[in-house]
């Protein structure tokens, strides 16, 4: 399958995916709708899928998320096949993705930076006319 179709898939399969969490379709107690699906990575061969979930909860919240997510990772992949057209369907596992929350707390520690020096007295070095 071509790389241009594979990315296709990868977004339709996110956005499918995103759709059933955000419908509360996935009846697992554990995943809340504020779970977030980054990106989905699917093998060449179809074979495999790698699902990225993110959120702004807490680390074991998400942690709990993806559990329920990989125990309904069935249920998904069924529903999912009977809307897409392929010839052969990928396991679905879904990992935690951090990336998100990381560079959400960096920006937040650069404000606090900027914050700070734009609090502070600039200090200008003494002229040297000796």
């Amino acid at each position: 399958m071509g790389q241009y179709r594979i990315q296709r898939l990868d977004d339709q399969l996110r956005d499918e995916i995103s759709q059933l969490i955000l419908r509360g379709e996935v009846k697992d107690p554990r995943v809340n709708t504020f779970l977030s699906i980054n990106r989905v990575e699917v093998t060449k061969d179809l074979s495999y899928g790698k699902v990225y979930v993110s959120s702004f909860l807490a680390d074991s919240d998400i942690k709990l998320g993806v559990d329920g997510l990989n125990a309904a990772a069935g249920f998904i992949q069924r529903e999912i096949s009977k809307k897409l057209r392929i010839f052969k369907f990928p396991k679905l596992t879904f990992v935690v993705d951090s990336g998100m929350k990381a560079g959400f707390n960096m920006v937040q520690k650069l404000n606090e930076l900027e914050k700070n020096a734009a609090s502070e007295p600039v200090e200008t070095p003494a002229d040297s006319n000796d």
